[in-house]
């Protein structure tokens, strides 16, 4: 499983890039199925005042799914991404928080930032009406439904932007 992860350092920052496993996929999916389907449990679970993103929902995950499901999984993956980017072990490993951003048309992430060390960002399910035709827009530039990661400023011979046409997954 670590040997998928792929380390890219476009501008600075190294990013990798790997695959969820799809059975991970589906227990996230299940879980999130579960919390909507409960008023209560949507109540409760509610992140969206913790969170910039202009949607209608957005999920925390909570502890004891991301202690079973998920902590062996992001271990293994940051711990090879910290090795592969400046070779040296992990001694300590905590998740601050974990939470699903159920996006919706016309709903949309502005820029923002994130804390801790380490982020990330999952797809479970993407859209089939985002087509290639959809997501072309002005100079054939293929920005929508894109996620894009910035760092420093534009200059010659300086990318600035990281583009990422996201498939179920990524």
């Amino acid at each position: 499983m670590t040997n998928n992860v792929n380390v890219l350092a476009p501008f600075g920052p190294r990013i990798a890039r790997l695959k969820i496993p799809k059975n991970l996929i589906h227990k996230i999916n299940k879980e999130i199925d579960r919390i909507v389907d409960n008023q209560n449990l949507s109540k409760k679970f509610d992140y969206s005042k913790e969170l910039v993103g202009q949607v209608s929902q957005e999920i925390q995950l909570p502890k004891n799914f991301i202690n079973k499901n998920l902590k062996n999984f992001l271990f293994k993956v940051t711990k090879s991404y910290i090795e592969k980017s400046v070779n040296k072990k992990i001694t300590k490993f905590k998740i601050n928080n974990v939470w699903v951003v159920r996006q919706f048309e016309n709903e949309y992430n502005p820029i923002h930032y994130h804390d801790g060390h380490i982020s990330g960002v999952g797809y479970l399910k993407i859209p089939k009406s985002l087509s290639d035709e959809k997501r072309s827009h002005k100079q054939n530039l293929k920005t929508h439904g894109t996620i894009d990661f910035i760092h420093g400023s534009r200059a010659f011979l300086n990318k600035s932007i990281y583009n990422h046409q996201p498939k179920v997954a990524d």
